[in-house]
C-alpha cells in the first residue's frame, strides 16, 4: 500500500508541475481550428491506410455475449434538462448507424468511422458537451454516453482496446453511478476515438436500441462464448491536497472459464481533478476512502 500511496502522490505532483505538457490548442487558442482540422485530416488518412475498419452490417447473430443498459436521464449537477432530452435525439441517431454492425476477427471497430461526423444535416441536434471542464452546447452533444456505453460492453467480449481516451476531469458528483469511475471513453470527432479490435476467433456484432428510459445494447455472436469477463475496480480513493481534490482508481478485467479465473489484467489507471464542490459528509455518505496529503 505504501508504494501505491507514493504512486498517487507522484500523480498529484505531476498535475501541479508548472512545466507539464499543455496542448498546443490551449497554448495558442487562435490556432485551434487549424490544429483540429489537421488532426481530423490525418486521422482519416490513417484509418483508411492502416486500419481494417469494420463497416458491414447484418442480421442479428444468435448468441448474446454481453449486455448492458444505461439510464437516459440522470441528474448531472445543475445542467439544463433540455440538453438531456436533445441528447436522446443524438443517441438515437448514432445508435441507428451502429445497430447490426459486425466486427470480424482481426477487424477494428471505430466509433467515429461507424457513425460519421455529427451535423445538423445528418439529423443531429445541439446537446451537452464538455470542453476543458466546462459545459457548453454543441451539435451532437451527449454522444459520450454512447462511447462510454460501448467501451464498457466491449470489455466483456474477446476484444483489445486500440484507442481509448479517459475523461481527464471528474466533472459531476456521483448520482446513481453503477459503473466504476473512469471505465468509459470520451470522444471528439474524429481524433479522440474509441477503437476496439476483435481478437477472438468468431465475429461479434453490436445490437443497440433505446427505450423510453434506457440506452440498451448487446454484443452478439454466432457461437456461444468460451470465456466470461468481469470488470473490477481497485484502489479507488479521493485525494486531498490542500484545497484541491482528486480521484484515483484502477480498472481490471478478469477472464473466467467455467467459473475459474484464467487471467486478470490491468486496463486503466485513472487520476483526475474533481471540479465539483464536495460537502463535508460526502465521503461518509458514499463510503469513499480519502487520502489527505495536505501540508
Amino acid at each position: 500500500m505504501n508504494s501505491k500511496i507514493k504512486e498517487i502522490k507522484s500523480c498529484v505532483k505531476e498535475f501541479n508541475n508548472p512545466k507539464r505538457r499543455v496542448a498546443l490548442s490551449k497554448k495558442y487558442p487562435l490556432l485551434k481550428p487549424l490544429i483540429v482540422g489537421v488532426r481530423i485530416f490525418f486521422t482519416k488518412i490513417r484509418n483508411r491506410l492502416f486500419c481494417k475498419i469494420a463497416r458491414k452490417r447484418d442480421k442479428y447473430f444468435k448468441h448474446v455475449t454481453a449486455r448492458h443498459q444505461s439510464v437516459l436521464r440522470r441528474k448531472l449537477g445543475d445542467t439544463d434538462l433540455r440538453l438531456q432530452e436533445q441528447k436522446i435525439t443524438n443517441l438515437k441517431r448514432a445508435s441507428d448507424s451502429l445497430d447490426g454492425l459486425v466486427i470480424n476477427p482481426g477487424e477494428t471497430f471505430s466509433f467515429w468511422e461507424a457513425i460519421g461526423k455529427p451535423s445538423y444535416k445528418n439529423g443531429y441536434v445541439d446537446g451537452m458537451l464538455l470542453a476543458s471542464g466546462k459545459i457548453i452546447e454543441g451539435v451532437g452533444g451527449g454522444l459520450c454516453q454512447l462511447s462510454n456505453f460501448l467501451c464498457w460492453i466491449f470489455l466483456h467480449a474477446e476484444t483489445k482496446i486500440i484507442q481509448r481516451h479517459h475523461h481527464s476531469m471528474d466533472v459531476f458528483p456521483d448520482s446513481g453511478r453503477i459503473l466504476p469511475f473512469g471505465s468509459g471513453a470520451t470522444c471528439l470527432y474524429n481524433f479522440v476515438d474509441l477503437q476496439i479490435k476483435n481478437i477472438g476467433n468468431t465475429p461479434i456484432q453490436i445490437k443497440i436500441w433505446l427505450t423510453n428510459k434506457h440506452l440498451k445494447g448487446q454484443i452478439m455472436s454466432p457461437k456461444k462464448r468460451r470465456f466470461k469477463f468481469s470488470i473490477q475496480e481497485k484502489n479507488h480513493c479521493f485525494v486531498k491536497n490542500n484545497d484541491q481534490f482528486f480521484r484515483y482508481n484502477e480498472i481490471f478485467r478478469v477472464r473466467k472459464k467455467e467459473g475459474n479465473v484464467v487471467s486478470e489484467k490491468l486496463l486503466f489507471k485513472n487520476f483526475a481533478p474533481v471540479l465539483y464542490k464536495i460537502p463535508d459528509n460526502y465521503f461518509k455518505k458514499h463510503g469513499f476512502h480519502l487520502l489527505d496529503f495536505s501540508e
